[in-house]
């Protein structure tokens, strides 16, 4: 039975290695389909989406079945737990990689996109997610806690582009209803690097047994 619980746990281990490895793709293809505009990458995000969705399901159930078959204990439980609590995330990741991917498919946003930082915001969400899912493949506490900081960082470049959209910076340079796009956009990436945060405050509660909000 423990040799079973072992596999279990590895084959969890592995199926979260992959669906953070998709969701770091998704991110990193929305910066270069900002840059770029490149529809036919815009259509491949949202086809991974797809992917990341049915990966969440799978490890959801694997995660349940480990929970009926097994009734796991102090750190396996965290592991297990803190494995339900992350696919969320990484899932909203996806949406949100989607979401993007969808308003860069009909407009024009990439001169814009450099002229308010976005393109800025775009790779700290991006670098976010990566060290994210690596905390986890790494069960690195520093790295976790990095990424819980480097929110604000995130959240700053949010202010940034939102006051410069305001200002009317990019009034010369798109329509309003492209201005309206652009401020979607850095709220998604603002959202992703919530979802980040998550993941991260999630690995640091598999290693310490303590989540920050009941600090």
């Amino acid at each position: 039975m423990r040799e079973l619980f072992q596999k279990q746990l590895e084959q969890l281990h592995t199926l979260l290695i992959e669906m953070g490895a998709l969701c770091e793709q998704v991110i990193e293809r929305t910066y270069l389909v900002l840059m770029a505009e490149d529809k036919k990458a815009a259509a491949e995000i949202m086809e991974k989406d797809e992917i990341i969705d049915m990966k969440e399901r799978e490890i959801e159930d694997l995660c349940l079945k480990i929970l009926l078959q097994q009734q796991p204990v102090a750190s396996d439980l965290r592991r297990v737990s803190a494995a339900l609590k992350m696919i969320t995330d990484m899932e909203r990741i996806g949406d949100q990689a989607s979401d993007i991917a969808e308003i860069i498919k009909t407009s024009n946003l990439k001169a814009p996109a450099k002229e308010i930082r976005l393109n800025e915001m775009a790779k700290a969400t991006m670098q976010m997610v990566k060290e994210s899912i690596d905390s986890f493949v790494k069960q690195d506490l520093e790295i976790a806690q990095k990424v819980i900081k480097d929110d604000d960082i995130v959240d700053n470049l949010f202010l940034d582009v939102r006051g410069q959209i305001a200002s009317g910076l990019t009034d010369d340079l798109v329509s309003r209803e492209e201005q309206l796009d652009l401020l979607m956009i850095a709220k998604y990436y603002e959202r992703i690097g919530d979802h980040a945060t998550n993941i991260a405050e999630w690995v640091e509660f598999s290693i310490l047994g303590q989540h920050v909000e009941e600090e």
